[in-house]
């Protein structure tokens, strides 16, 4: 239990226990020595045409959220597998959007999953330099020339680009070295609420299968690359307060604000009842939200002494990205990256109710929402803590706030041991590069359908940077200045097809 090692003073933060002094070092893992010159070649004769591709996926909306283009990028996904030698494809009907199916058969012995997400977030009102959805070309003085849209590094930039990769291996060499399944969501940027339904319906060819791929950007924008080996989980939840008999308040529409000399108001209640998730210097408060977390084990604590010795001495420059001044409640580095690693988290998404609008309107609204999420870690689950949040509330008076959980699954991880991650390893060190290894991010995919489902391994890497993923003027390098570590378009490309290849090897190896 993490209980036993965080120390919670008050409002001090909780102190996550590091014993172990050893690190891990990825230049442990010898680099993969696979050549494709051939393959190499035809990437570099097609890069025009694989930018195209690029720009051709981020140029079809496909906003989950907002239900607009989900029908057509889905339907275009599904025609670039048919189109790439997948000869069994199909558009998978769930309660939600649908999801895409494609399988390979390469008669090869092994079988790669590739997880895609072929869904976007909202475009922002204000901010873009260019339309978001123009596929855009920019010139970025620091950086060189950019694909500027939405999607553009999250994910279909680095999708699209592994697409290229396959494309060339089979343009070149006949067959991709082992048989793929792609299984595409078109909900991730809401949670993924019916991906579950996609496995499942493949769920028996998909245990057959020996490993599981995500192909993202993981340079930063002085091109070190990192690798990553889990995610969080995640809740999603809504709380609503709102005029009743018991509280009182207006109960079928908004009133003049002069009114709330005597009529309550929804919109102080749920502020209210938000105040006592955490302390007010924004610590959870919730009675046993940790107990459930498991202490870092062995493996976890190595890698992260690896993680932070790479990281030394860049601490203001992470602040600067954030455009933050410090870390929370004044941690220092380690303790803040342990946080980010190894602790939970409850966040306010946003905040509605009444007029937001520009000027005077002065009206009691009669109901008011916030949207909440919650990062959870090993051995946290989504009910449970929607349980605790439903007690503490209620002991505390609010038992008239409504929650609606929205989305929620749990954390993944899979071991720096299991082949396929060292195989990424490898392939990263042919290309130049020894990444920090993490044994999670902060953030949340549905890695678990995989990894505690069917109980496969799962990795995410590629070269590439990209940045402003849920923000104006994402975008992701095709050229990079001269002299710059970041990978261009091709050799993006050119690491996927060395990735593909070191993966079939490490398929090859017994199950862990």
């Amino acid at each position: 239990m993490l209980a036993a090692v965080l120390a919670q003073a008050g409002a001090a933060p909780p102190k996550i226990a590091i014993t172990e002094t050893a690190a891990f070092d990825a230049a442990s893992v010898p680099a993969f020595t696979g050549d494709y010159a051939d393959v190499y070649a035809h990437l570099q004769k097609q890069r025009a045409a694989d930018l195209a591709q690029l720009q051709r996926w981020v140029r079809q909306p496909s906003i989950s959220a907002q239900d607009k283009g989900i029908d057509a990028m889905a339907e275009l996904l599904r025609g670039d597998l048919q189109k790439l030698g997948f000869r069994d494809t199909a558009l998978v009907p769930t309660s939600g959007h649908p999801g895409v199916y494609g399988y390979y058969d390469a008669g090869a012995e092994h079988t790669l999953v590739v997880y895609m997400m072929y869904d976007v977030q909202p475009i922002e009102p204000t901010g873009w330099k260019v339309d978001a959805f123009d596929g855009a070309l920019v010139d970025d003085p620091k950086l060189g020339k950019v694909l500027m849209a939405r999607g553009a590094t999250n994910q279909k930039g680095p999708q699209r680009a592994f697409l290229n990769a396959l494309d060339a291996v089979i343009q070149v060499r006949g067959k991709p070295p082992v048989n793929l399944i792609v299984l595409a969501e078109g909900e991730e940027e809401l949670g993924s609420p019916h991906y579950p339904e996609v496995v499942a319906k493949y769920e028996a060819q998909l245990r057959k299968a020996d490993g599981v791929f995500f192909p993202m950007n993981t340079q930063d924008r002085d091109g070190e690359a990192s690798m990553f080996l889990g995610v969080k989980g995640i809740l999603y939840l809504e709380l609503e307060a709102k005029g009743n008999a018991k509280t009182g308040g207006p109960q079928k529409s908004e009133v003049h604000g002069s009114l709330a000399a005597k009529l309550d108001s929804p919109s102080w209640r749920l502020v209210q009842a938000l105040a006592t998730l955490t302390t007010p210097d924004g610590e959870i408060a919730v009675p046993g939200y940790r107990d459930a977390i498991r202490a870092p084990n062995v493996e976890e604590q190595r890698l992260f002494n690896g993680l932070v010795a790479k990281r030394a001495g860049d601490t203001q420059k992470q602040l600067d990205a954030f455009a933050a001044a410090r870390w929370k409640n004044g941690r220092n580095d380690r303790d803040a990256s342990a946080a980010e690693l190894f602790d939970t988290t409850l966040n306010i998404d946003g905040l509605v109710a009444g007029y937001t609008g520009e000027g005077v309107k002065t009206i009691l609204p009669h109901r008011a929402v916030a949207k909440v999420d919650s990062r959870l870690v090993p051995d946290q689950t989504p009910d449970e803590a929607v349980a605790l949040i439903r007690k503490q509330l209620d002991a505390k008076g609010f038992d008239d706030i409504e929650i609606r959980k929205l989305s929620g699954y749990p954390p993944a991880q899979t071991s720096v041991e299991a082949p396929l991650t060292r195989a990424a390893i490898g392939t990263y060190r042919k290309h130049g590069f020894t990444p920090p290894v993490a044994p999670r991010i902060g953030g949340s995919a549905p890695y678990y359908v995989f990894t505690q489902t069917l109980g496969l391994p799962m990795i995410a890497g590629g070269l590439g940077h990209g940045s402003g993923a849920h923000a104006p003027n994402e975008y992701m390098v095709i050229e990079p200045l001269k002299g710059s570590k970041i990978a261009g378009l091709v050799q993006t490309e050119q690491f996927y097809v060395d990735l593909l290849y070191s993966l079939a090897d490490a398929l090859k190896q017994p199950k862990q």
